[in-house]
């Protein structure tokens, strides 16, 4: 499927909604969290430092290159660009990330948890298993390195004693996995706090994943079909 690229006016509008509902959502207290998007093939839009995600406008972002460097806007960059790159680098498919702060996600982090105990039918059919990318010092390129390994095989990770960062091929795709992530960590507390998690079996686990491999296919077919519609 060949890549879409939205336009820099939709992509400045969707990057302020999505970080105005991690706001309010409580998952970017202050001016942490970030997000950004593709442009094209060589430029990234990106959300700015130091700024309340609660109060960004279109015209706040930034537009850097894929080597980190800044192109065009009034404010730099955020300063955890870093992670940003390594998963566009490696994922063509991604359009999107988002790293955030969601509160029940990042207690499992700063638990030194992942979030792979097979228990939603859901969460394995929108986000697979989420592993733990080991700890690595905030705005450095220690974060990146931590996650390399990770990128090819997931859409959401866990920062150890950090966050989460998630990605998908929409502002709107990585937003929702940030809040499918935390419903899977609420559900996945409240079922260690029940004292009785009833884990898929692998079958079952086996069964959702050719699902959700369906379902991406037929998605894909159908995106392909559209392409090739005249007009």
């Amino acid at each position: 499927m060949s890549a879409i690229y939205s336009t820099e006016e939709t992509l400045r509008r969707d990057l302020a909604r999505y970080s105005g509902w991690i706001a309010q959502l409580g998952f970017a207290p202050g001016t942490s969290g970030n997000l950004s998007a593709r442009l094209d093939r060589y430029r990234l839009l990106v959300t700015p430092t130091g700024m309340s995600k609660r109060f960004l406008k279109p015209e706040d972002m930034v537009v850097v290159g894929l080597d980190g460097q800044l192109l065009a806007g009034d404010r730099n960059a955020t300063s955890e660009l870093s992670m940003h790159l390594a998963i566009y680098r490696l994922r063509e498919d991604v359009h999107a990330v988002i790293h955030s702060h969601p509160p029940i996600a990042t207690a499992f982090a700063c638990s030194g948890r992942g979030l792979d105990d097979r228990l939603c039918q859901e969460a394995i059919m929108t986000l697979g298993s989420v592993p733990l990318a080991l700890y690595a010092t905030t705005g450095t390129d220690e974060v990146a390195a931590s996650l390399t390994p990770f990128i090819p095989g997931h859409d959401a990770i866990l920062l150890e004693n950090h966050g989460s960062v998630t990605c998908g091929a929409s502002v709107l795709e990585a937003f929702l996995r940030t809040e499918t992530l935390e419903h899977l960590a609420q559900v996945t507390l409240a079922c260690h706090q029940l004292g009785s998690p009833r884990r898929l079996s692998a079958t079952e686990v086996a069964q959702l994943q050719h699902a959700r491999m369906k379902y991406a296919a037929n998605a894909a077919a159908v995106d392909d079909h559209q392409l090739c519609m005249p007009g």
